[in-house]
């Protein structure tokens, strides 16, 4: 009798116990550590020690992709715009901003801010550091982010020189940028790291090995002074930092937490002041234990299932619709995550700006078993059954979340003649192979970059490159996608964007399988901690009870 099965006959206390065995599985897959203890505070010194999920694999915000990195990264370095302590965008290095009539011309007026080695911040800065993400040679995951800047695109696939992109220092304090279409989400995308500055003197002395902590040089609240691996990376509050007396924190250490049960059990023993991740099935009972610790919010982001287009298999639009229809989203998410999560049948989530949301395909509304019925005979048609069946493995993150979700699928795959097959990995690697393009199937997901749904739309398009971990390619999909980025009324613009979204979804080029929740433990001692749908939480908003606060 499959897992499914078997929770859904057995009564509620044995139901209990067997997603208890089922998690236990998972943690002991995880390896189950407890972790290292809490590294002591200075006397007299403020310190914030973080769960930060998985370890990073690069502090260097033109390489990075993942938001365990971001934490580090946007305290460590500053943007034209950051974070507000509810992840709204507000003034960052940039004091103000204006744009052109038509939209197409921007330019930012910096603030007098210094890195942390006492050189001024400049325009010059943010010009090398738009150039360096789009160099191919810098071989960014993000530069497709910044494709709306005139000759951006050009110039990461070699077809146009850098110095024609559309960036330029009008002055030591100004920055102008100019836009292939109007872009009012800009001052959004203007606080993600791939739009940090770097310090050109450092980068051009030490190059890559710029981000070591012995090199390391930022601009933002605080410094990055040392990287244990595997224990974790330790930074200092910037004292050139433009509102350093606004920070409250002197130290922060964020320690890689990617077993979640370990994590929990360091933050209730005091080791760790809060974790950026909770196991799903343990929220309800965390709420009883420990109420004022659990926090979750409406969360931008979506987990889902990728096809790999370069497989024979999924080229055939039967076979993706059969495995996408055949996932049972209601038991995923209510009863066996059953931490908030909202079964997924669009790839952009609710709630996201400017957007009234996509179709769902006609089947999201069938009866499960008639799903099933028609997945079967989809897949018939497409040449398989009981003496051929389809063969897939599915590549998944070993994390406690997809550790039990993917198993489910596999069930599912299976009631309809499927034989699926798991391969865990570490989350980084099981990304670098997506972006590799090795696999067949892939456990993925995304989380808003920006709070706009071209955030979420952009990662199917044909130009995007790594990204687009299917390589799925439409090219009304793409019409869909520029006309919306010309279209200056709103509701036009969104309606273009359902269009493409639905397109999408009826191709199958993803399978969506449940929106996400923020899930954080936080211990109440920490103040400044606000929920938002981006889950971005910046140290220098943070806080510990009976310390003078941030103004």
């Amino acid at each position: 009798m499959s897992l499914r099965k078997l929770i859904e006959a057995a009564s509620h206390h044995a139901r209990n116990l067997l997603i208890l065995s089922a998690v236990a599985v998972a943690v002991q897959a995880c390896g189950g550590q407890s972790g290292p203890a809490r590294a002591q505070c200075p006397a007299g010194k403020v310190c914030l020690h973080l769960g930060n999920g998985s370890e990073p694999t690069t502090l260097d915000p033109h390489k990075s992709s993942g938001t365990w990195e971001d934490r580090i990264i946007s305290d460590a370095l500053m943007g034209l715009t950051q974070d507000d302590a509810a992840g709204r965008p507000i003034p960052g290095m940039a004091e103000r901003w204006e744009t052109s009539a038509d939209g197409l011309t921007w330019r930012f007026y910096l603030r007098d801010a210094k890195w942390s080695d006492g050189a001024p911040v400049t325009a010059d800065d943010f010009v090398f550091a738009i150039r360096r993400i789009l160099d191919p040679k810098t071989a960014s995951q993000y530069s497709s982010l910044l494709y709306m800047i005139e000759g951006a695109q050009a110039a990461t696939e070699g077809k146009g020189s850098l110095e024609s992109v559309g960036v330029r220092a009008v002055s030591p304090s100004v920055l102008e940028f100019r836009l292939n279409h109007p872009a009012p989400y800009l001052p959004e995308v203007a606080k993600h790291y791939s739009m940090n500055p770097v310090p050109r003197h450092v980068v051009e002395k030490w190059g890559d090995a710029w981000t070591r902590p012995e090199h390391f040089v930022g601009n933002g609240p605080f410094t990055v002074r040392e990287w244990r691996l595997g224990d974790y990376v330790r930074s200092v509050k910037s004292p050139t930092f433009y509102e350093a007396d606004k920070v409250c924190a002197d130290e922060v250490y964020y320690y890689p937490t990617n077993d979640a049960i370990s994590a929990e059990r360091r933050v209730r023993r005091g080791e760790l002041d809060s974790n950026a991740d909770i196991q799903s099935n343990r929220i309800a009972f965390l709420r009883k234990e420990i109420p004022e610790y659990v926090r979750t919010h409406t969360y931008l982001g979506v987990s889902y299932v990728a096809f790999n287009s370069n497989v024979p298999e999924f080229k055939d639009p039967r076979v993706r619709q059969a495995l996408s229809m055949s996932i049972d989203r209601e038991f995923i998410a209510e009863k066996l995550l059953r931490g908030g999560q909202m079964p997924a049948y669009t790839f952009v989530p609710p709630g996201v700006a400017n957007y009234q949301g996509a179709k769902p395909p006609e089947w999201a509304s069938w009866p499960f078993a008639k799903r099933q019925a028609e997945a079967r005979r989809l897949l018939a048609e497409a040449g398989f059954g009981p003496g051929r069946p389809l063969k897939v493995e599915i590549k998944h993150r070993n994390t406690p979340d997809p550790m039990l979700v993917m198993p489910a699928i596999q069930a599912d795959w299976k009631s309809i003649g499927v034989d699926a097959r798991l391969a865990q990995n570490e989350t980084q690697i099981a990304y670098a192979s997506y972006r590799a393009r090795d696999f067949q199937v892939a456990d993925a997901a995304w989380i808003a970059d920006y709070n706009d749904p071209m955030s979420f739309l952009y990662l199917m398009q044909s130009a995007t490159g790594q990204q687009n971990y299917g390589d799925y390619k439409n090219s009304d999909y793409d019409a869909l996608l520029a006309k919306a980025d010309n279209e200056p009324d709103a509701a036009k613009r969104g309606q273009y964007l359902a269009d493409a979204e639905h397109l999408m979804l009826e191709d199958t080029a993803v399978a969506p399988t449940y929106f996400y929740v923020t899930k954080n433990l936080v211990n109440p001692k920490v103040t400044g901690f606000v929920d938002n749908v981006i889950d971005h939480h910046r140290t220098r908003y943070l806080c510990v009870a009976g310390n003078k606060p941030p103004l």
